[in-house]
């Protein structure tokens, strides 16, 4: 038997997007992780963005959520460090 696995799209900004080079990644992860878990897969992959967890923010289909929401498969993820700027 296969373990299934659903698939995300991972938009990344700023910060998350000069550590991978990439504006965007798309993953299978197994289903009824969390967006806030996949969070910590990214900072296990780039430890440099550790100092970003506290303060990001966190977006799914474009619609901000908690970092305790479950993924569906097909959903598109943002992580939002804050910005400055003009």
């Amino acid at each position: 038997m296969t373990n299934p696995k659903i698939k995300v799209t991972i938009k990344l900004f700023a910060a998350y997007q000069e550590a991978y080079g990439v504006p965007e990644l798309v993953r299978e992860i197994p289903p009824g992780t969390s967006v806030g878990k996949v969070l910590e897969n990214i900072i296990t992959e780039h430890q440099e963005l550790a100092q970003w967890r506290e303060i990001t923010r966190f977006g799914v289909n474009l619609q901000f959520v908690e970092p305790d929401t479950i993924l569906q498969d097909g959903d598109e993820v943002v992580f939002i460090p804050p910005v400055s700027g003009g």
